[in-house]
């Protein structure tokens, strides 16, 4: 009898992650030739035990396969299969099953610690997040030199500057949704892939319109990249963790803007790191600087390939042995890291919600390749526009609705600014160079060569006859109803030099950038344009490109004491009165911008209200993450930050359209977005002590 009950005993074998028994009439061996006596011993030794609860004291077991589940459930009593029950108790079924997980997984994460891996994976997405920080300022470095070398106007400018916004709008909706349903680690890294590959490509290209076209998809990718970092990074951590070191990981988009400084200001200027092929194809230093940018990108994506998928996102969709494998090393390399490595990962069964949607996979014989991955690529952008509704149901409409004001005043004023500040330096600076303007009145030059650079000159009713203008340069310079006659113009090149209302009589330019549209109501009598240069012409010796570096290298730094504050007080004041007080304190600011008449006073104000806002940001990462579940998580981040981003394009084209106009509107449109996002971020929900849905 002893014997016959080892072998009952014996008889579960490892199925799918399952122990399973098996029947005595499917394959399990009886001994012998009595089947009968070998039946009525087992009935002796497993009376009062049922089979199904049979486990090894100590082993992980697994989580039964669905199907294996709906077997014992017939078994023990008649049920409706899912396929006829209401989908509204399906839902119901599955929203119980995720307040159950949600609640054990915190206690599974706090088993696991905080730790190495944490920290190891902290540095993996920080260069990620770093990545968007220096692509929001690279095309703002390379403006300057790009227009020139591109012979790009002031529309074709602001469109290079817009378009990354517009990529980064597109990659933060499409991706952050492909990322609940795909995992996060894949969809990063296929953000930071087309990032990596066009940021890379775009130094290269010659033209305008390609050169566009890659910063676009660019955008496209570190856009996506930015919601599923924090989505990816909070399922890893725990509640009394979460809103601290999300903060922390906020410091990386700092840390991508003081790069981006560092190395426009260390590169750019030094115009002799290029090469040329030929008189078409020129490789300036600026496109170095590009491909340096590129760099974090990189870096971030070759170590993402050491890492695991997120296992909350795993168990939302039914992988339960992938997810526990995950979570048990996730502990393992903690507790080595402590100097514990007897500790024991004491979890062996996970709660996973119900699957209601199922995917059906389409077999390999059934039609062409690409029918096949038109029917999954469809199902799937289907699943995500279904998540991207459910936003807007009733259970987070309000929610969401709140959300979306507060993400969008804040960027329309943050971006807005950014933008404004460089641009009142500029104007002021410009309204200093101009005030020292010289004048020249009727004066009579002959027989005279100019081999040297005139600048920021107005020369009116002058007389020049037989001079010769030889490898020179013209800077801001303005000629008004005079006369040039027999003058000989070689080898000259121009920036912002115009004729106005000039008589230009027997005289020969060759090799000259004066084209025909810097001629305004001029009159020619016997002149000849010979061998005009070709192309743009690029000035290095731009007074203020150290100012602008130094403007963006203090803002970004000037966020330090806000995201250290905010990191540090994130879990004890909350999110809400973070962004509240952040953004109230941000308005406040905007007001002293009515003093700011210098480019001190500027610089200042914008290192007093980036360091003011920061805090908010932080917030809003955050309490974005807590709100939405684990299925809805990096959707609802995408939907919001592509928001951000629309308000962003809207931010630079109103604020710059002022610059030189007035400063009144710009600071109370500011300020007020401000205070109104403020005082409805104080009606969001607050989350620092609920766990992670």
């Amino acid at each position: 009898g002893g014997r016959e009950a080892n072998q009952v005993s014996d008889d579960y074998r490892y199925q799918d992650g399952n122990y399973e028994g098996y029947a005595p009439n499917v394959g399990y061996y009886h001994g012998g030739d009595e089947p009968a006596h070998e039946e009525d011993a087992q009935s002796d030794v497993t009376e009062g035990h049922d089979e199904d609860d049979e486990v090894y004291e100590g082993e992980y077991q697994g989580i039964p396969h669905p199907d294996d589940i709906k077997e014992k459930q017939k078994k023990r009593a008649p049920a409706v299969d899912d396929e006829y029950r209401d989908r509204a108790d399906l839902m119901a079924e599955r929203m119980e099953d995720e307040e159950q997980l949600a609640h054990q997984y915190e206690n599974i994460i706090e088993e696991c610690g905080h730790g190495r891996f944490q920290w190891t994976l902290f540095f993996v997405l920080g260069l990620a997040l770093m990545a968007d920080g220096v692509e929001v300022f690279v095309v703002g470095f390379v403006l300057p030199s790009a227009e020139k070398d591109m012979c790009l106007s002031s529309s074709n400018k602001g469109m290079l500057g817009l378009i990354v916004y517009l990529g980064m709008m597109v990659g933060a909706v499409m991706l952050g949704g492909l990322a609940d349903k795909l995992g996060r680690k894949k969809c990063l890294i296929i953000s930071l892939t087309i990032n990596a590959a066009f940021a890379f490509l775009s130094s290269f290209v010659q033209g305008y319109g390609f050169f566009l076209f890659c910063r676009l998809i660019s955008g496209l990718g570190i856009g996506g990249s930015l919601p599923i970092v924090f989505a990816y990074f909070s399922e890893f951590l725990s509640r009394e963790k979460r809103g601290e070191h999300l903060s922390w990981l906020c410091m990386f988009w700092m840390i991508g803007g003081i790069f981006a400084s560092a190395m426009a200001w260390s590169i750019i200027p030094h115009y002799g790191w290029g090469f040329s092929m030929g008189t078409k194809y020129h490789f300036h230093s600026w496109r170095v600087f590009v491909l340096v940018c590129s760099l974090p990108c990189i870096a971030s994506l070759v170590a993402l390939k050491f890492m695991p998928e997120s296992p909350r996102f795993l168990l939302e969709i039914g992988k339960h042995d992938e997810a526990w494998m995950i979570l048990k090393q996730v502990h393992d390399t903690n507790m080595r890291a402590k100097g514990e490595p007897e500790r024991v990962f004491t979890v062996s069964y996970i709660k996973t919600p119900k699957q209601v949607d199922e995917f059906i996979e389409i077999q390999s014989s059934t039609g062409t390749w690409y029918q096949r991955w038109l029917v999954r690529i469809t199902t799937t952008f289907k699943q995500v526009w279904d998540n991207v509704l459910y936003c807007l149901t009733a259970q987070y409409r309000m929610n969401t609705l709140m959300l979306a004001v507060v993400w969008f005043t804040m960027a329309l004023s943050y971006y807005g600014l950014i933008v404004w500040f460089p641009d009142m330096i500029r104007y002021l600076q410009e309204e200093a160079y101009e005030s020292r303007v010289k004048i020249f009145d009727e004066e009579e030059v002959s027989h005279f060569t100019f081999n040297f650079t005139l600048e920021n000159q107005i020369h009116r009713n002058g007389e020049y006859r037989n001079d010769k203008f030889i490898g020179m340069k013209f800077k801001e310079v303005k000629f008004e109803d005079s006369l040039f006659e027999d003058c000989y113009f070689e080898d000259v090149t121009s920036s912002e030099t115009f004729f106005e209302n000039c008589t230009i009589i027997s005289t020969v330019f060759y090799n000259t950038d004066l084209y025909e549209h810097k001629f305004i109501d001029c009159r020619f009598i016997n002149s000849t344009f010979l061998k005009e240069k070709e192309g743009c012409h690029m000035d290095f010796e731009e007074d203020n490109d150290f100012l602008i570096y130094l403007v963006s290298f203090l803002g970004s730094l000037s966020v330090l004491p806000g995201n250290i504050i905010s990191a540090l007080l994130m879990d004890k004041i909350g999110r809400i009165k973070m962004i509240g007080g952040s953004m109230l304190i941000s308005a406040v600011c905007c007001f002293f911008l009515f003093f700011g008449n210098s480019e001190s006073a500027m610089i200042g104000w914008q290192c007093l209200f980036c360091g003011a806002s920061i805090a908010a940001w932080n917030a809003l990462d955050v309490i974005t993450v807590e709100l939405y579940p684990t299925d809805k998580r990096a959707t609802a981040f995408g939907i919001l930050n592509g928001l951000c981003k629309f308000a962003a394009i809207l931010g630079n084209s109103i604020f710059a359209s002022f610059v030189g106009i007035t400063k009144v509107v710009p600071i109370l449109l500011a300020s007020s977005a401000l205070v109104g996002g403020g005082l409805l971020a104080l009606r969001l929900p607050e989350t620092r002590e609920q766990v992670l849905m």
